[in-house]
């Protein structure tokens, strides 16, 4: 049995009961809870090292809940707290988050590694900003996603090559070509020195004029941050640095041929051992996750997983669609009118209830377009 998270009376959710799979996914309009549900999950895994990090960078948030709320979801997030209302359980136990911000807990190891959906803005100028060049307003899991990718490029195994794609270790060999032909379209990605000051560019002829950041596509701007995060929990040996990974709107910015190459890469993730959670908007995710769920239940051969991605026959494909294959997908709706979140994992588009046959809205548009259509046929006949 998966982790349990319910949640009541917080922000905008009323009631929530999460089952957390191999790969969570969540779904449903903007401000309806997705993002707080997932910082919530990280502070519970991680309250250890939340606290630690904030006291080493110098937030004191003076045992309040409230305070801590501003300090760790950003500024103005204090009113999501409502001392008489608010409910958290987690494991199946309540949780006492005055008790529990009270005092420095005392594992501060951390569990969740956690893609910020604001990743685009970690980069200034091409380089990832210190975590001590935020605000104190401004939300912990952004501050330390892009405090992580400054060590991981200036401490990290890329700081001696200072070649950041294409790679050519064998564990991150096998992305290579989806990643050049949907996003880099043959240019490589390198650290180079402007000034005395590093920065990323694009670099298609190895030379000197490598184009910088303000000039690469919106796609490219969003996707870098997230394939630095997929480099660092997927190192060249076999290994995995934590156990959960958060990744808020993955495709954001992206082609579909290029969504489609991040979500193989999830998959890789999951074939590591990974705990997945993701926040979308884009059907696209839940077409993958759908189809995955049927090969599953009709035993389905992996040449079928590489066919979704029209990946190579290759061994390391092969093994990521053979675990594939073995994992648990849930999938929550985050309804804004309620503020309830329904489990829809079945994503049966023939089931009674609206919001499962059109997966959370995704395909709610589509299907009122083809309606509309329908309807102007049937006239014209």
């Amino acid at each position: 049995m998966g982790a349990r998270l319910k949640i009541e009376n917080v922000g905008p959710i009323k009631k929530a009961d999460i089952r957390f799979g191999d790969l969570t996914v969540f779904v449903g309009p903007q401000a309806t809870g997705k993002s707080v549900a997932l910082q919530l999950l990280k502070l519970l895994v991680d309250i250890g090292h939340i606290q630690s990090e904030l006291k080493r960078y110098g937030v004191d948030w003076g045992g309040q809940v409230p305070a801590f709320f501003d300090a760790y979801l950003g500024e103005g997030m204090r009113s999501l707290w409502r001392e008489d209302m608010s409910r958290i359980t987690w494991e199946g136990k309540a949780v006492k988050l005055r008790t529990l911000l009270g005092r420095q807990q005392r594992r501060k190891g951390e569990s969740l590694f956690y893609v910020p959906a604001q990743r685009v803005l970690t980069l200034r100028n091409g380089w990832p900003r210190p975590f001590t060049d935020y605000s104190a307003g401004d939300p912990f899991v952004v501050r330390q996603f892009s405090e992580r990718l400054r060590r991981l490029l200036e401490e990290g195994e890329f700081a001696r090559t200072g070649q950041i794609f294409p790679q050519t270790y064998v564990r991150r060999r096998v992305y290579r070509d989806l990643l050049d032909e949907t996003i880099f379209q043959s240019f490589a990605l390198r650290i180079d020195k402007h000034l005395s000051q590093k920065r990323l560019v694009l670099d298609q002829n190895g030379g000197d004029d490598g184009l910088p950041f303000m000039v690469w596509s919106t796609g490219q701007r969003e996707f870098i941050p997230l394939l630095l995060a997929f480099y660092w929990l997927m190192p060249p040996l076999d290994i995995r640095w934590r156990k959960w990974v958060v990744m808020e709107e993955p495709e954001m910015g992206l082609h579909t041929r290029a969504i489609s190459a991040v979500l193989l890469m999830t998959l890789g993730l999951l074939q590591r051992g990974y705990k997945v959670c993701i926040s979308t908007h884009s059907p696209y995710v839940l077409d993958v996750v759908w189809a995955l769920n049927r090969l599953k239940r009709y035993r389905a051969p992996i040449d079928l997983v590489r066919e979704i991605f029209d990946a190579p026959k290759e061994r390391q494909i092969n093994e990521i669609a053979k675990s594939a294959l073995t994992k648990d997908s849930r999938v929550y709706h985050f309804d804004s009118a309620s503020g309830k979140v329904k489990d829809i994992s079945n994503l049966d588009p023939g089931a009674t209830d609206e919001v499962e046959a059109g997966w959370g809205g995704l395909g709610e548009f589509s299907g009122r377009v083809a309606d509309v259509v329908a309807k102007a046929v049937a006239r014209g006949e």
